[in-house]
């Protein structure tokens, strides 16, 4: 399976260049070279100096009694890089989950760091043509600009 694809790098000169990257990749062109800052992924939560896996997190809340479904998403914090955000939809009969509740249930399973600091309920969380959430789409959606890393 061939990984590399060709990646646009777009300068602040406007100027589009190609180059053979890696898929994922987060790059920069900066006098004449090119410059790999690394992975862009959305299951990949930079906050305070820890790499937190969004997929992990997710596989916790989803013990949650009142949980249904759930993505987790970095949203960008000045301060820590990004916050772990929790997209949820509660289970039927379930009228209503609070931050201070999810986080005090989540600290008997995951560490402080790893914890939630934003939590959004909404009724379903939209998937594509094959079942997978596009977490970047919902997080536009949810949190418009405020997504993703400082880089």
């Amino acid at each position: 399976m061939n990984t590399h694809a060709v990646c646009n790098i777009i300068t602040t000169d406007c100027a589009i260049y190609e180059f053979d990257c890696i898929a994922g990749d987060t790059a920069v062109y900066e006098n004449g070279t090119y410059r790999i800052l690394g992975r862009t992924s959305v299951d990949i939560i930079k906050s305070g100096g820890y790499k937190i896996s969004a997929l992990h997190i997710e596989r916790h809340l989803l013990a949650h009694p009142d949980i249904a479904e759930v993505a987790v998403i970095g949203v960008r914090d000045i301060t820590w890089g990004q916050k772990v955000a929790a997209v949820v939809v509660l289970r039927q009969g379930v009228s209503s989950l609070d931050l201070k509740d999810l986080r005090a249930w989540s600290a008997e399973h995951l560490p402080p760091y790893q914890l939630p600091s934003i939590l959004r309920i909404v009724e379903i969380i939209p998937r594509n043509s094959l079942g997978k959430i596009n977490k970047k789409s919902l997080a536009t959606q949810l949190f418009g600009n405020d997504v993703g890393s400082r880089w």
